[in-house]
């Protein structure tokens, strides 16, 4: 009887055993099964995304090698010319920023300095010159183009520090703003054009890096302190300007310097005529100056009588 019931204890537990095995073999064969379909799947999805972002590579590579450098971010530049239909060659200033200076402006106003603060700018400009004058004698090729790093100067702060002004107060300027960057980039022109005539050696490019860092931070704080004396100065400064541009003009008309033929920028600028000369770009660069003088002794004028100046309109126009 003993025998009979182990015999069957272990029939069952066999017959267990045999079905617990193949219940996980078949399991076992299953998660195989599944995991290799996930695997092929998921290989396929990745070479799916491969071939795809290859495509896009492809693709932006195609266009990239489409574009050029003038039309980087889709912003070609236009087709430009000149009245006789030749491609305007620069690109520092466009036809329609050109001008024809006007000649007849009075090159001799001066104001008079009356006030206390007239007076000391009027005196320190004047003693400003000594040192210029014994300096470049009178090679004053070198002298403008010195005269230009300076002239530059003022309109750029002056134009800064009202653009500024403008933001915190919510204010308009009256044009003022345009018309002192105005400034500042005719100054600039100047200077390019002096350059093409007059090449500086290495120690005046080191002298102009003198000057301009002390005469820029003197005129900033100058500016902050007292905007109608900052005018006045450049008023003055700009007299001073139109003298030595006149005596320029002497020693071009008495054989001193020759009269060579004027740069192409000067042509473009002024719109001088083709067979424009050094004589003629000097003649309009003083009338500039004297424009400058005026815009100038008018900023400090307003200053003096107590009034902003957004309450005057700003001269523009004339560059």
């Amino acid at each position: 009887m003993a025998g009979t019931v182990t015999c069957e204890m272990s029939t069952v537990v066999e017959a267990r055993h045999q079905y617990v095995g193949a219940y996980g073999s078949f399991y076992w064969r299953r998660m195989m099964s599944s995991g290799s379909s996930a695997v092929e799947e998921s290989t396929k999805e990745g070479l799916t995304e491969k071939k795809e972002k290859n495509s896009l590579v492809s693709e932006a590579n195609k266009r990239d090698s489409s574009v050029v450098a003038s039309s980087y971010w889709g912003i070609s530049k236009p087709k430009i010319t000149r009245e006789d239909g030749t491609e305007w060659p620069w690109n520092c200033f466009m036809p329609w920023q050109t001008y024809r200076a006007d000649l007849s402006i009075d090159l001799a106003k001066h104001h008079v300095p009356k006030t206390f603060a007239d007076k000391i700018v009027y005196r320190t400009v004047k003693l400003l010159r000594i040192p210029t004058d014994l300096f470049f004698q009178r090679r004053y090729g070198c002298r403008a183009m010195m005269l230009e790093t300076v002239a530059a100067v003022p309109g750029m702060v002056g134009g800064m520090l009202l653009h500024l002004r403008s933001l915190r107060k919510f204010q308009h300027s009256g044009g003022w703003i345009k018309a002192l960057l105005e400034e500042a980039e005719n100054e600039r022109m100047h200077l390019m054009t002096m350059v093409e005539l007059v090449k500086p050696k290495w120690f005046e490019r080191l002298l102009v890096l003198a000057i301009q860092g002390v005469f820029f931070n003197a005129f900033f704080v100058l500016y902050l302190l007292s905007p109608k004396m900052a005018h006045r100065f450049v008023g003055y400064l700009e007299e001073e300007a139109i003298h030595s541009y006149t005596e320029f003009l002497k020693d071009i008309n008495n054989g001193k310097i020759e009269n060579v033929p004027a740069p192409a920028i000067a042509i473009d600028y002024w719109r001088l005529p083709k067979d424009a000369t050094l004589k003629d770009v000097i003649t309009v660069i003083r009338a500039d100056e004297a424009h400058h003088r005026d815009v100038n002794h008018f900023a400090s004028d307003i200053k003096f009588q107590g009034k902003k100046l957004e309450e005057a309109p700003a001269p523009l126009g004339y560059h």
